[in-house]
């Protein structure tokens, strides 16, 4: 079994310095590093875990908990995106992921207490409901911890521009000739369906339209059926909208069969934006306008802003919002 000692030997530098090299110090240089993570790949030398926390006093693991009602979780391709960018970027650092099960919600343990007994180093929270008292027993706490998709709390929180982006879907639709605009919601329980109706209601405010209390239909928590379900309202409406703005693609996506069940053309007859840019958007017939959601920077900036916490051992609140992008495809046309 290679050891520090054999690296030490192999590359010419002290089993101190090897040692910091290995667990990323930041007083080692980068070439330094370099030399001796080639060489330690080179050789086959693996790490042992249990001697690395005891050294190190880290477990070098992090927590990962889903709180949304729906109990998707990593089946929605868009926590999906953003748990794969976070894992991929804590994992060149030397974490590993540990998922917490939503069977601890029928034990008598909570997750923060499972997190705490498997001595996770700090924890990431996908949240959709900020009043989940999981949720805030661990904003409370001194672990380290970030929230994605959540605001004004007593910790870090990363999150997409919700207002912006119902406000850039209320304009697009608008710049085509639409004025009667309807909004297929989420829960406003929620914080992104909260203030993605905060969005549509202030945009349409800001262009002069008249809003239309019939044209805001709660779409629950955000799933393919309930979007079918919102769509039907407003298409049993008297007077119903020219186009729709669907606050997540899942949603969009059942409001679009639903339309083509009653032999509603889109774009032709009704247009439709969603909101997230999952995978699937870009391949429905027609295909999705919507706003997208850069998975991929709301992963890695989790990532940083948990580590930092976790390397100067102590919990930091701070918020930072990522800008998103209204993506044009086909589902929408001018009047």
């Amino acid at each position: 079994m290679i050891t520090i000692y054999d690296l030490a030997k192999k590359t010419g530098f002290s089993s101190t310095t090897v040692s910091k090299a290995l667990n990323n110090y930041p007083d080692v240089s980068e070439k330094t590093k370099k030399a001796i993570l080639q060489t330690a790949a080179d050789m086959g030398y693996l790490p042992n875990s249990h001697a690395q926390s005891l050294s190190t006093k880290k477990s070098w693991t992090i927590g990962v908990m889903f709180s949304e009602d729906n109990e998707v979780g990593m089946k929605h391709p868009f926590f999906n995106a953003i748990i794969e960018s976070f894992r991929k970027h804590v994992e060149k650092e030397g974490y590993d992921l540990i998922i917490a099960s939503r069977n601890l919600r029928n034990r008598d343990t909570s997750y923060l207490e499972h997190f705490l007994y498997r001595g996770v180093d700090g924890i990431i929270v996908i949240c959709s409901d900020p009043k989940d008292p999981q949720v805030q027993e661990m904003t409370k706490g001194n672990i380290p911890i970030v929230v994605i998709d959540m605001s004004n709390q007593n910790c870090s929180v990363v999150l997409s521009d919700n207002l912006s982006g119902a406000e850039q879907a209320i304009n697009y639709l608008y710049s085509l000739g639409h004025t009667k605009i309807a909004h297929i919601s989420g829960d406003p329980t929620t914080h992104a369906g909260k203030v993605r109706i905060e969005g549509y209601i202030q945009a349409m405010e800001k262009l002069g339209l008249p809003f239309n209390e019939a044209y805001l239909v709660n779409g629950g928590l955000f799933s393919i059926q309930e979007g079918k379900v919102a769509m039907g309202k407003l298409l049993d409406l008297n007077d119903p909208p020219t186009a729709v703005f669907i606050a997540g693609d899942h949603m969009a996506i059942g409001a679009m069969e639903a339309a083509k069940s009653r032999g509603i053309r889109i774009p032709e007859d009704i247009s439709i934006v969603g909101y997230d840019d999952i995978e699937m958007a870009r391949y429905v017939t027609p295909k999705l306008t919507t706003v997208r959601q850069d998975t991929d920077v709301l992963g890695v900036r989790s990532a940083k802003m948990l580590i930092k916490q976790i390397v100067q051992g102590k919990k930091i609140v701070t918020e930072e919002v990522i800008p998103v992008k209204l993506i044009e495809r086909e589902s929408c046309k001018a009047l």
